[in-house]
C-alpha cells in the first residue's frame, strides 16, 4: 500500500511540475520577457513563490532554445532573527550563482513608521530601489519577481477599493526610469500549486513576519474574499484574471484611454444587421389608432382620463 500511494504522490508532481512549467513557459512567451542573451536577475526572499520561480527557471533555462543567464539575489534587510545562513547553503546546493546583498532598511522602518502601522508599504519601496540600483551595476537587463496570478488579481481588487483605480501587476513592466525591465514568470500560476510544489520539494523557507510588523489586513480582507467567491463559483479567480487580459476601453470610462468626446455618427458605411429591427408601427396620433391598436392585442385598456 505504502509504494502504491508513493507512486501516486510522484505521479501527482510530476503533472504538478509539468503544469507549473508550461505556464511559466506561456507567460514568458506570451509577454516576451527573456530574450536571447539576457541576464536575469531573480529576487530570492525566501518564500515559496521565489524559491518556485527559481527551480522551474532553472529546469526552463536548460532546455529553452535561446542562452540566457540567470544570477539569485537576496537582499538582507538586517531583520532580526533572519537566518543569514539558509538562503546561500540552499543556492549553493543547486549551482546557481548567486549574491546576498546587505542592507539596514529595518532601521529606517521602524524610524519612520509609528509602532503598530504596517510597514510594508516602505519596506517594499527601498527594497525595490536597492534591487534596481544593483540590477544596473551588474548589468542585469530583466529582475525576476515571484508575484503569481492570485497576487495580480488581488493587487486589482485592492487599488479598485482603497485607491479608486483600475490597475494590477502586470507580468511586465518597464520602471518609471526607464531603466529596468521586471518580469513575473509565475503570472500564469496559482498560489495554491505553488504551495504544493513548495512543499513536495521540501524549501527551506524563511518567514516574512521576521521584522513583526502586522499583516496586510486590506490584502488578507481581499484575499479572503477572493477565496469564498472560488468556494462558490470554481474558476472565478481565473475568470477575473482573464478579464484582465480582455479590456475594452471604449466599455469604461477613462476619458484618456478612449476618446468618447468626438464619438460621431458615420452611416457611410454598410449598415450591420440588428436584431428585431422590423417592428410593427401603430399610430397613435388619434382616437382610432388607438382603439384599433386596442381591440388588435385584445387589452381592455383603463382610460385615465375618466378615473
Amino acid at each position: 500500500m505504502q509504494d502504491v500511494a508513493e507512486r501516486k504522490d510522484k505521479l501527482e508532481f510530476n503533472k504538478l511540475q509539468k503544469r507549473l512549467r508550461r505556464q511559466v513557459g506561456s507567460a514568458i512567451v506570451d509577454f516576451n520577457m527573456i530574450e536571447a542573451g539576457d541576464k536575469v536577475m531573480v529576487c530570492l526572499s525566501g518564500g515559496k513563490d521565489s524559491y518556485a520561480m527559481l527551480d522551474i527557471l532553472l529546469s526552463l533555462q536548460k532546455t529553452a532554445p535561446i542562452h540566457f543567464d540567470l544570477v539569485a539575489v537576496n537582499l538582507d534587510q538586517k531583520q532580526p532573527g533572519f537566518p543569514e545562513q539558509v538562503l546561500p547553503e540552499y543556492l549553493r546546493s543547486v549551482g546557481v550563482p548567486f549574491q546576498i546583498l546587505e542592507k539596514d532598511t529595518y532601521s529606517v522602518v521602524k524610524e519612520k513608521i509609528p509602532e503598530g502601522k504596517t510597514t510594508c508599504g516602505l519596506c517594499s519601496r527601498l527594497r525595490r530601489g536597492t534591487l534596481y540600483s544593483y540590477a544596473e551595476k551588474i548589468g542585469a537587463t530583466k529582475i525576476a519577481l515571484g508575484h503569481h496570478r492570485d497576487d495580480i488579481v488581488e493587487t486589482m481588487f485592492l487599488n479598485m477599493f482603497h485607491g479608486a483605480k483600475l490597475s494590477a501587476m502586470p507580468p511586465k513592466l518597464r520602471s518609471s526610469d526607464g531603466r529596468n525591465i521586471v518580469i513575473r514568470p509565475l503570472a500564469y500560476c496559482k498560489e495554491s500549486d505553488l504551495a504544493a510544489f513548495a512543499e513536495a520539494k521540501a524549501f527551506p523557507i524563511i518567514p516574512c513576519n521576521l521584522c513583526g510588523s502586522q499583516e496586510n489586513l486590506q490584502r488578507q480582507n481581499i484575499k479572503h474574499m477572493l477565496n469564498e467567491w472560488e468556494r462558490a463559483h470554481p474558476g472565478r479567480v481565473e475568470q477575473i484574471f482573464g478579464a484582465i487580459q480582455n479590456i475594452a476601453p471604449s466599455q469604461l470610462a477613462d476619458r484618456d484611454l478612449f476618446n468618447f468626446t468626438d464619438l460621431a455618427i458615420d452611416r457611410s458605411g454598410e449598415r450591420a444587421e440588428y436584431a428585431f429591427e422590423d417592428a410593427s408601427i401603430t399610430d397613435w396620433s388619434d382616437g382610432d389608432g388607438v382603439e384599433s391598436a386596442k381591440r388588435e392585442r385584445g387589452v381592455q385598456y383603463i382610460d385615465a382620463v375618466n378615473l
